[in-house]
């Protein structure tokens, strides 16, 4: 059985050594699965190709769900930012519209790259495409940034869990949100012990969120808490650069996430028991959509 990894413990070993949190990632890798490092490589560039396509694919026209219950919604903020300057930045924008359409490409059975889960899937490519153009880094730069954030995504699935069955959103569009923003500030620049802040500073905003979908269906309100998480994580990068710490270390915001999780009652935990789901129109919704079926 592999040991788990700490999130200190991926930070020391890269200041140790001076080098980013993905190399540490990438190395690590390379002995757990034996295989050859451009392998390894090859194949996240391939997860970051999916990622392009499904980014793409969102932004198309008429990109709905199956249901048709969510999909203008990247459409709409992208024309918004094209005509108006948006309050909360151009570039936290146009991140939500962007995971807003790849969160409907997975609701309409597109092919997307489940970083962690299927249903926040749409934060960590948004947030990386987004870094990449502010930043001018290039393709390998993206790529290295994708291993920081598995690196992040692994820790927390090892110690407390990325399943909205198991610890609500808090885990799913949570997780995400902080990967992205460890990935993000280290994309940027910033160190790995500002990348991990950068991390906490996400996840903490994230602590308690129910996992509530109406009718069932990962759209409602998943896809616009890949909006959220995508501006959260730009914003937590932002903070964590400019030398602004979380008391709490990130370890420590992963095992509260878990105790959190654990005290959660299973009518917020992807069951559509109760939260949203519950109110007078999500019901509403839930009739439409068996009436249809």
């Amino acid at each position: 059985m592999r040991r788990k990894i700490t999130i200190s413990e991926l930070v020391a070993a890269a200041e140790q050594r001076g080098c980013p949190i993905w190399q540490v990632v990438l190395e690590r890798e390379e002995r757990l699965q034996g295989t050859e490092r451009q392998d390894i490589w090859h194949k996240m560039k391939e997860y970051w190709m999916v990622m392009k396509g499904s980014l793409d694919a969102g932004t198309k026209p008429g990109n709905r769900s199956l249901s048709g219950l969510v999909g203008e919604e990247g459409a709409l903020l992208t024309r918004y930012i094209e005509k108006t300057k948006p309050l909360s930045g151009y570039g936290s924008v146009l991140a939500a519209a962007r995971a807003m359409g790849v969160a409907v490409v997975n609701a309409s059975q597109g092919r997307i790259v489940a970083a962690p889960t299927a249903g926040s899937c749409g934060i960590l490519p948004a947030v990386l495409a987004t870094v990449a153009e502010e930043t001018g880094a290039v393709e390998d730069a993206v790529v290295g940034a994708l291993f920081t954030a598995a690196g992040v995504g692994m820790v927390i699935d090892e110690h407390a869990g990325t399943a909205g069955a198991k610890s609500g959103c808090q885990a799913e569009c949570g997780s995400a949100s902080c990967m992205a923003a460890v990935a993000a500030a280290e994309m940027a620049g910033g160190t790995p012990r500002q990348a991990a802040n950068a991390g906490a500073l996400a996840l903490k905003n994230f602590l308690g969120l129910v996992c509530d979908p109406v009718a069932g269906l990962v759209e409602i309100p998943c896809v616009k808490r890949n909006a959220i998480g995508a501006g959260v994580a730009l914003l937590a990068a932002d903070m964590a650069l400019a030398g602004i710490e979380s008391k709490i270390p990130l370890d420590e915001v992963i095992q509260a996430m878990k105790e959190i999780g654990d005290a959660m009652p299973a009518s917020l935990k992807e069951t559509s028991l109760a939260g949203l789901a519950g109110t007078p129109t999500a019901r509403e919704i839930e009739k439409r959509m068996n009436e249809i079926d």
